[in-house]
């Protein structure tokens, strides 16, 4: 658990698929795929064209290569939706929905690389398992294999990669 903060509700103007959603993370080159709201729960209806992102000041990987942070996303925006079996889409923002809530700290590694992000602490928000299964992020546990992006190192800045020296924690 990682306390209360602003939490992004990215509203696409399309119907996500099991298995789809948007790159994510607290560092520009290690994005985790965090899955849309398709699934429903007790608690809600399903959402499929909803993708509650993260905190606000995570990244989210756009279209063209690119980054922004989840605050800077607004209606009309393209952002990249990927998928673990599907090619990458492009899909319209129709708008973004912040709020306050209950937030969890996710870490994972690829190799040496350590990524982590801020989460909404719900069982309707999920990450992708390795294996294509959905996971809640109130059932994660350690040692679970979740699917994220990770790039050579380097860094961004003002959303461009750039070849120099920035380390991001």
């Amino acid at each position: 658990e990682a306390g209360v903060g602003e939490r992004a509700c990215v509203d696409t103007s399309s119907m996500l698929n099991l298995g789809e959603g948007l790159l994510v993370g607290s560092r520009s080159n290690f994005l985790f795929l965090v899955h849309n709201e398709s699934l429903g729960s007790k608690f809600t209806s399903p959402r499929p064209f909803r993708v509650n992102a993260g905190s606000v000041s995570s990244y989210i990987l756009m279209p063209d290569g690119r980054t922004k942070y989840l605050s800077e996303l607004e209606a009309g925006d393209q952002v990249l939706v990927v998928s673990n079996k599907e090619p990458p889409k492009v899909a319209t923002v129709g708008r973004v929905k912040i709020e306050r809530r209950p937030l969890v700290l996710v870490k994972a590694s690829v190799g040496e690389e350590v990524g982590s992000i801020l989460l909404q602490n719900a069982e309707t928000i999920a990450l992708v398992e390795e294996n294509g299964n959905i996971k809640p992020v109130t059932e994660l546990k350690r040692d679970d294999r979740i699917l994220a992006s990770v790039v050579k190192a380097g860094g961004r800045h003002f959303g461009a990669a750039v070849d120099e020296y920035i380390l991001e924690k």
